[in-house]
């Protein structure tokens, strides 16, 4: 304490002095005291990490029978209020999508497709009527080696495969053309709308559109998930391999054959991956192999 300050002078004619200031300096050395002592045994106790508990016995705290003691806050403090910020709970809620009936399906498809690709200028070649059951029949077909054109996603080519039949015949053989590559590009813009889709998005859609999906599949009389057929009827184009050997054509009839017998003997999916042309297929092979990684891993997820 400043020992400087002026004393408070005692009141003339009092028998006795005020003890008043007196026991407000002995209280406040005991509060003093025991605080200090109560932070060193703490600070003992972390120092230590004793597992034994300690039964701490404090003095008894004597209660002098005085006026009570009021302390002022000074005027310019002022205290902040605090908020108190609680954590906003995150959900996860997962949207409902409110499908069709499966015969009501084909204006909610179309809406969705140009979604899928920025060239919407190719949607075109979409056949867009019975799109889910045309979808379905067709990959079923398709993940058997078996190609059902009347059940085909797409319009026909314009351009119907044909070869120069007044070019020489190769072999020195009648009947018997080369390849001609030029045919296949009959099938470009096709894969050119294929390339242009968001594979993201194009699982996204599937994924929503699966109970019309399993719906058109349990009528062809199937139980089983349909995705497997569909990752079949991808597969077989990833496991398509290309002929090395330059391909011969020839015609014993009205229908164009491959002279090669093992060529010939392929099935019919795999024939016509053959007449998109090697560029085309290699395009083809590039996004369905996206798509089924993509595919795969939503499948797993909602396993």
């Amino acid at each position: 304490m400043d020992n400087s300050k002026p004393t408070p002078e005692v009141e003339q004619g009092s028998n006795e002095k005020n003890s008043g200031p007196l026991v407000i300096l002995i209280v406040t050395v005991l509060v003093v005291i025991v605080a200090i002592w109560q932070f060193s045994v703490s600070d003992m106790d972390n120092e230590e990490q004793t597992n034994e508990a300690e039964v701490v016995t404090q003095a008894p705290v004597i209660l002098l029978d005085e006026p009570d003691v009021t302390v002022d806050m000074p005027s310019d403090v002022v205290i902040d209020e605090v908020d108190i910020i609680v954590p906003e709970t995150v959900t996860t809620e997962k949207v409902e999508i409110i499908l069709p009936k499966i015969n009501e399906s084909d204006l909610w498809v179309k809406a969705k497709l140009p979604d899928l690709t920025w060239r919407n200028e190719l949607l075109s070649l979409i056949v867009t009527e019975d799109i889910i059951r045309r979808f379905v029949v067709f990959t079923d077909n398709f993940s058997q080696g078996l190609v059902a054109y009347d059940h085909s996603l797409f319009v026909q080519p314009s351009e119907n495969f044909s070869v120069d039949e007044k070019s020489s015949s190769v072999d020195g053989k009648n009947n018997v053309w080369q390849w001609d590559s030029k045919t296949s590009k009959r099938f470009d813009l096709y894969v050119d709308l294929l390339r242009s889709v968001d594979s993201t998005t194009l699982v996204k859609m599937y994924m929503d559109v699966k109970p019309l999906v399993d719906e058109a599949y349990k009528e062809l009389g199937y139980e089983d998930d349909f995705t497997y057929t569909l990752q079949d009827a991808i597969t077989r184009v990833l496991d398509m391999e290309l002929p090395q050997s330059d391909m011969k054509i020839t015609r014993s009839s009205v229908m164009y054959k491959y002279q090669d017998p093992q060529l010939e003997s392929l099935a019919d999916s795999d024939k016509l991956l053959l007449r998109i042309g090697k560029e085309n297929l290699l395009i083809i092979k590039s996004v369905l192999l996206e798509i089924n990684e993509k595919l795969a891993k939503r499948v797993t997820k909602t396993n």
